[in-house]
C-alpha cells in the first residue's frame, strides 16, 4: 500500500527592492498588488512607503552595504530582487533570486559574470577619469520593460508552486 505524500509546506514568494533611488518602487506595488505578494523595500534610511499590509519598510542601519547585506540574506529561489546595483544581483542570482534591474534588465546565471565585469571596467574607467557624465535620463521604455519583466517573473515563479508570503 503506498503513502501518501508528506505536505510540503509552501514555497514563499516575495519581492525585495532596494530602494535607495529606485524609480520603479510604484510600478513595483501595482504588480505586486496584483498578485498578492509581499514587498519588502529596503534603504537605510526612511523613506515613505503606501500603507498597505502587503508592502513592508525596512530600515537598516547606515553604512555601506548594509541594505544590501540585508537582501542578499534573504535571497533565494521565490525571491525577486529589485535592484541596480550589479554586486549585490550577483549575490542575489547566485543565491538562486530573480533579480530584475529598474530598467528591465533580467539578471541570469548565464549574464551576471558579465554584468559584473562590465560594471567593474566602467568603475576603473570613471575612476582613472575616462568616463564623466552620469546614465541617461530613465525611460518610458525602460519603464514598460520592467514591469513586463516583474509581471513575468511573478506569473513564472506562482506556476512553479511559489505562494505569495502572509501580509502580516
Amino acid at each position: 500500500m503506498l503513502e501518501p505524500p508528506e505536505p510540503t509546506s509552501p514555497r514563499p514568494l516575495a519581492i525585495y527592492i532596494d530602494a535607495d533611488a529606485c524609480p520603479v518602487k510604484d510600478e513595483t506595488y501595482r504588480v505586486a498588488a496584483r498578485y498578492g505578494v509581499k514587498v519588502f523595500v529596503v534603504a537605510n534610511a526612511r523613506i515613505n512607503v503606501p500603507r498597505e499590509l502587503l508592502i513592508e519598510r525596512i530600515v537598516v542601519a547606515s553604512g555601506p552595504d548594509v541594505a544590501d547585506d540585508w537582501i542578499a540574506e534573504r535571497a533565494q529561489s521565490g525571491a525577486i530582487v529589485i535592484t541596480a546595483d550589479v554586486p549585490l544581483a550577483h549575490r542575489c542570482v547566485s543565491a538562486g533570486a530573480d533579480v530584475i534591474a529598474p530598467g528591465g534588465v533580467v539578471f541570469s546565471k548565464q549574464s551576471i559574470g558579465m554584468a559584473l565585469a562590465m560594471r567593474n571596467l566602467n568603475d576603473d574607467l570613471r575612476s582613472s577619469g575616462a568616463i564623466t557624465g552620469g546614465p541617461p535620463p530613465f525611460s518610458p521604455r525602460q519603464r514598460s520593460a520592467f514591469l513586463s519583466a516583474l509581471d513575468l517573473a511573478v506569473v513564472r515563479l506562482k506556476r512553479a508552486g511559489f505562494v505569495p508570503a502572509s501580509p502580516v
